[in-house]
């Protein structure tokens, strides 16, 4: 497995994964296949563009297909400038509960602590009976603060939605470490 930045040229790849996850767990996002089917490549490209306070990350297999996707965007105003948020987390069905979610996730982790100076906290909702992700998430020291009930409607049916967040501290040296050290490898 390779773990990587999405770039431009990617972007293709990105949206035939999104556009799978769409279809395989249409409960698990904000959006719709309908709606992302009909967008234009630059909508994807411009979503994975690479900025100082963007980014998504790619996990590939060994013959270079994409099998997961994250990614990550940081508040802009000054108020909230403290928070980074984790968004369209997806890994193909037949890879799941082989470790590729935990390694992409601390790959987010640590590029965004490295390039968000001041990062304090990374947030991420999750489909409250998605009981897999949600242990995921706990295991690397994400802590549900609230839950949103009724936070999607798909097809009639409501869904509600744990928040999570994931509490960075900050060390003497004014790097940025994850709170559950032992979980992300920070001595």
């Amino acid at each position: 497995m390779n773990i990587r930045l999405l770039v431009d040229g990617d972007a293709e790849m990105y949206r035939e994964v999104r556009l799978r996850a769409l279809k395989n767990d249409p409960d698990s996002f904000g959006s719709t296949y309908e709606q992302e089917a009909t967008r234009p490549l630059g909508n994807f490209i411009e979503r994975i563009r690479h900025t100082r306070d963007q980014f998504t990350l790619g996990c590939f297999d060994d013959s270079d297909t994409l099998v997961g996707i994250v990614n990550f965007v940081r508040e802009n105003r000054l108020k909230t400038a403290h928070k980074g948020n984790i968004y369209g987390m997806y890994i193909e069905p037949q890879l799941r509960g082989r470790g590729v979610g935990k390694a992409l996730l601390l790959a987010l982790i640590e590029r965004a602590t490295k390039e968000c100076e001041g990062l304090e906290q990374i947030h991420l909702t999750v489909v409250s009976n998605n009981e897999s992700a949600k242990r995921l998430y706990t295991t690397l020291g994400f802590e549900v603060y609230g839950v949103e009930p009724h936070a999607l409607k798909f097809d009639g049916h409501y869904f509600d939605e744990d928040l999570m967040v994931l509490r960075l501290a900050i060390s003497n040296e004014t790097t940025l470490e994850c709170s559950n050290s032992h979980v992300c490898g920070v001595v």
